[in-house]
């Protein structure tokens, strides 16, 4: 980031084993501020950098600080998640400053790195794509055999350092007073400094029942939708990227809300 810092507005609750601590939770002051939202990525390069110059030109027309906010899953099913983690791991546009969210894949990806979780789960949430690109292909995983220790010791070998870096450097929440930022959604009726992780990262059918009963405007991915939607108090821009090849942004100017598309 440039030119000003980002409190934590308070550290997540202990991870199952009690022994990890989650990923931050930030408070952020946005007034003033040009905000763009990006839905689920799923390693679509082109459909990103085709939204960034839509995001630049938009906001070429507007004045204030601009801050692009990724809502997570950058990783798995698309075809260059490698790519996508590459271009998220180095400065933003200029004139922009970024911050990206931690989706469930990328909790998925990052706890078979850290030695959390089996291959076989990361791979059924369609952890393979992801493989490919960093140079791991199917006959790779078999000609390993069945030794868990050599299949990780070729995963971690072939992701870059900064890449695991900045997986577990992601934030899971921001909270801007008006607006939530977050990947899945909130659990209906539960303070938000009692919010599970489990549930920013993968909640659906509760979080979308409750959407004209939520305290806060809630700005999220996680659930494909055909077009980006408002319903209630929350705000949907996972397009699914990864089948449509349409991948989403919301722009909030001065509380208002407009959705952008890669495609016109």
């Amino acid at each position: 980031m440039t030119g000003w810092k980002l409190p934590k507005l308070f550290s997540s609750g202990s991870s199952e084993t009690g022994q990890r601590r989650g990923p931050a939770r930030l408070r952020l002051d946005i007034e003033g501020f040009v905000v763009y939202a990006v839905g689920d990525v799923h390693g679509c390069l082109d459909e990103l950098l085709a939204l960034e110059a839509v995001i630049a030109d938009d906001a070429s027309r507007l004045g204030g600080e601009k801050l692009i906010i990724m809502l997570g899953d950058y990783v798995d099913r698309g075809p260059r998640s490698r790519d996508v983690m590459e271009h998220l791991s180095r400065p933003p546009p200029p004139g922009f400053d970024r911050i990206c969210l931690m989706g469930n894949h990328e909790r998925f990806m990052l706890d078979f790195l850290d030695d959390r979780i089996a291959l076989a789960d990361w791979l059924t949430v369609g952890g393979l794509p992801t493989l490919a690109s960093y140079g791991i292909e199917a006959g790779d995983l078999r000609a390993l055999g069945s030794d868990p220790a050599r299949i990780a010791a070729r995963v971690r070998a072939a992701v870059p350092a900064h890449h695991a870096d900045l997986l577990r450097a992601m934030p899971i929440l921001i909270d801007t007073g008006h607006f939530l930022f977050v990947h899945a959604g909130i659990r209906p009726g539960v303070a938000l400094e009692d919010q599970r992780d489990e549930d920013l990262l993968f909640i659906r059918k509760a979080f979308h029942e409750a959407s004209h009963r939520l305290p806060r405007y809630v700005v999220h991915g996680h659930t494909p939708v055909d077009t980006a939607e408002r319903i209630g108090r929350r705000m949907n821009l996972d397009t699914g990227a990864f089948r449509t090849g349409r991948l989403t942004a919301l722009r909030i100017w001065q509380n208002r809300g407009r959705f952008l598309s890669n495609r016109h």
